[in-house]
């Protein structure tokens, strides 16, 4: 006897006999169509259920329009254990503000275009070098250079260690 047998005193229920246990053990193709037919009807009760739940949450939401010089009042997104606006915890604001909504066209940002390959990836390769100092430790001192990198703007180079850096330059630095 096995032991769930044993201890339940019952046979064990696999998922070979998951149907009624007066029908006929089901094996092979006609097992897995009768899953597939499961589990096609499993995901449209789901579909559904997600419509519905989907329609109650949209009769609630309206689309919102700001006109210049309105008044409009921030969310705070809350992390745990950081210390905003004074108060920590339950007692931090949700909102702060009023701000006055100010359009300014200089704030919209341009998207960049990157050159993805064929496997949906870039390479960025280091294009000069910005600046260079030299970091003493105990033992040795170790040259840092600033890398300005393809695709990004001098804002966001990178200090990198010069032996590591002299694989990756081109040959022209």
């Amino acid at each position: 006897m096995a032991p769930y047998e044993a201890l339940y005193g019952r046979k064990c229920r696999s998922p070979l006999c998951w149907s009624d246990i007066s029908e006929s053990l089901t094996l092979g193709p006609e097992m897995i169509e009768e899953t597939t037919k499961q589990v096609r009807l499993i995901q449209a009760n789901m579909k559904a259920a997600q419509d519905r739940q989907k329609s109650y949450a949209d009769q609630s939401r309206r689309i919102v329009e700001f006109e210049v010089g309105e008044k409009a009042l921030l969310k705070v997104s809350p992390t745990k254990g950081v210390m905003r606006f004074g108060r920590k915890g339950k007692l931090s604001p949700r909102y702060i503000g009023p701000y006055e909504y100010v359009h300014d066209p200089t704030h919209v940002i341009q998207p960049e275009t990157i050159e993805l390959d064929e496997t949906l990836t870039f390479e960025e390769r280091p294009v000069k070098i910005l600046d260079t100092k030299t970091r003493n430790t105990r033992n040795k001192a170790v040259k840092i250079v600033k890398v300005l990198w393809s695709n990004q703007n001098s804002e966001e180079a990178t200090q990198e260690a010069e032996h590591d850096m002299k694989k990756r330059l081109p040959r022209t630095f």
